[in-house]
């Protein structure tokens, strides 16, 4: 039992919670966390969106992961991506094509430092969009710090007529 505890030790002295400064009232809570979150890649095309401000939400190392079954070929697959990568690859489209998610349900399970959240999603291109283009879960890891919640990764998966969305996850 010495030696579990001695290895968990050296183990978490290792660990380091570096990220960028974030706003103290983005990073709270849960609400406040994912509130932010879905805030940061919102907007009307055109809108540049404040990127500094999502860096802040997650851990160094954060990961966003993109999954999903080829309609065609029926193989499941996913990408990785940094969250620099992420704003990179899909910022561009989220400025110029308008896009506003918003969380429509959400399910947590959390113990001690860490929490899972299933979070089901709407979008659209304008907030006046009387359906969404797209809706589905983000599978969200996140990490409480001394002081704040951190993001460790998002990891999510589009509805599709294969896989429509579950009525538990759905308010």
């Amino acid at each position: 039992m010495k030696k579990q505890i001695t290895i968990a030790l050296i183990f978490l002295s290792c660990l380091s919670l570096n990220a960028q400064e974030a706003n103290a009232k983005d990073v709270e809570s849960i609400d406040s966390i994912l509130a932010a979150l879905y805030d940061v890649i919102s907007g009307p095309a055109g809108e540049k969106r404040d990127w500094d401000r999502m860096k802040s939400l997650f851990i160094q190392e954060g990961r966003l992961m993109p999954s999903g079954q080829n309609a065609q070929t029926g193989e499941v697959g996913y990408r990785t991506w940094t969250v620099q990568q992420y704003i990179d690859q899909a910022g561009t489209n989220l400025e110029q094509n308008g896009f506003f998610e918003v969380e429509i349900a959400r399910k947590v399970e959390e113990y001690g430092t860490i929490a899972h959240v299933f979070s089901t999603y709407e979008s659209r291109r304008t907030l006046d969009d009387e359906k969404p283009f797209a809706r589905g879960i983000n599978s969200i890891q996140l990490l409480k710090g001394k002081d704040r919640w951190f993001i460790v990764s998002v990891f999510w998966m589009g509805e599709s007529a294969q896989f429509p969305l579950p009525k538990r996850y759905l308010k």
